[in-house]
């Protein structure tokens, strides 16, 4: 098992209770695997029960902690509240919820509805239902909890492809933003909240390919975030660097700035073509 950075924050430690929602695989597997090797009670939950079995049992199989899967689509609240209330009655509480669970459906403008509304209600609602269901127990315990809701730079820059993904990670950001800027202005409050911006990430079934980073990178890169108090956890990849992300979402901010138009960096000879039309 892969080794990970010694400090955290308070709420990744021997005891406490983690849950992850996009369990099965990818970077939410990497957290449950990591979370377990510290002690921790993970309770793994994904909307694919025959994927969530095989992978609770090789996180079970060496775990220091207690692993248990709850089957759960986070499209409906209602099976949201039955995870945190199987948690809850388990272990009493919930230190660490990472909102992870995530569906690429959806595509572009003329994408069909109901993929769009699949996306939203996943990539969106989830996240949304996942606070609403474990943040007031959280806040009520007055220990040192943590929230993390996985985003994307898809939702900072929009590049073309997949709309629905952009629109939904988009609202993800603006999200956790008013969230923690709620919890961090409630006098005495011990919860924090937490925007985990994964780079080109090696997940699920996918051949991994030399750029990428594997999803445990992820989790290693997350936890020293954590550990500085980080609200934006701005992971780069072997790919990309921190500071061509940093210059990439000052583009797409100067579209508004500068009023260029939209996706401008997609388009290399946008000013000559715009000028010629006026």
């Amino acid at each position: 098992m892969t080794e990970t950075p010694a400090a955290s924050h308070p709420a990744i430690a021997a005891g406490k209770t983690a849950v992850v929602t996009g369990a099965a695989s990818g970077i939410g597997l990497a957290a449950c695997r990591t979370f377990a090797a510290r002690g921790m009670n993970v309770v793994m939950a994904d909307f694919n029960a025959e994927d969530l079995a095989e992978a609770s049992e090789t996180v079970a199989y060496d775990a220091a902690g207690k692993v248990h899967a709850v089957a759960t689509d986070v499209a409906d609240f209602k099976q949201i509240e039955v995870l945190r209330d199987w948690a809850m009655a388990r272990f009493g509480a919930v230190d660490f919820l990472m909102n992870n669970a995530v569906t690429r459906v959806g595509g572009g403008v003329e994408g069909t509805a109901e993929d769009w509304h699949r996306a939203m209600a996943v990539n969106f609602w989830g996240v949304e239902g996942g606070v609403r269901a474990f943040l007031p127990a959280m806040l009520e315990r007055g220990e040192p909890a943590a929230i993390v809701n996985v985003g994307s730079k898809q939702g900072i820059t929009n590049p073309p492809g997949n709309l629905a993904y952009n629109v939904t990670k988009s609202a993800v950001k603006t999200y956790t933003e008013g969230l923690q800027h709620d919890l961090r202005n409630r006098p005495g409050c011990r919860v924090s909240a937490h925007l985990l911006i994964p780079g080109w990430t090696t997940t699920g079934k996918r051949e991994h390919k030399p750029g990428a980073w594997m999803p445990q990178q992820v989790i290693d890169f997350m936890l020293a975030g954590l550990a500085a108090q980080d609200f934006y956890i701005l992971c780069p990849d072997d790919e990309t660097t921190v500071e061509m992300d940093h210059a990439r979402i000052l583009w797409a901010a100067r579209d508004i700035t500068e009023n260029r138009p939209p996706l401008s960096r997609w388009e290399p000879n946008w000013k000559a073509r715009f000028e010629a039309e006026d």
